[in-house]
């Protein structure tokens, strides 16, 4: 069984930054993609950013040069670090992986997370 938990989420004034984590666990046999998404109240799920397994990184408009993706291969983690926080910045943030598992071993399965909320607001 395969598993992302997020992190991080919290309440944060306009101009902070805070830092998601997201970790995946089971049995992994190989992560492709990982990324971020965001859904705010009354809005359809948006991109935030994406990674690929070779660092390739791609970003929403809204959140260049604000928002960093990073993963970590070993620890199979993904990770967003927000700064210049916005209040049309609040959401849950998911996390999304592409992932081949024992249970699925040849093909890719796209799996998300809880959500963690992230409000920014004086």
């Amino acid at each position: 069984q395969v598993q992302l938990v997020e992190s991080g989420g919290g309440l944060v004034q306009p101009g902070g930054s805070l830092r998601l984590s997201c970790a995946a666990s089971g049995s992994i046999l190989s992560i492709n993609d990982m990324g971020w998404y965001r859904q705010a109240p009354g809005k359809q799920r948006e991109l935030v950013a994406t990674i690929t397994s070779g660092d390739g990184t791609n970003y929403a408009d809204s959140v260049k040069g604000r928002f960093t993706i990073s993963r970590d291969n070993a620890k199979n983690t993904v990770y967003l670090q927000m700064n210049s926080l916005k209040p049309e910045d609040t959401a849950v943030y998911y996390c999304n992986a592409d992932i081949r598992s024992a249970k699925s071993p040849l093909w890719r399965v796209q799996y998300w997370g809880q959500g963690t909320q992230v409000t920014v607001s004086s």
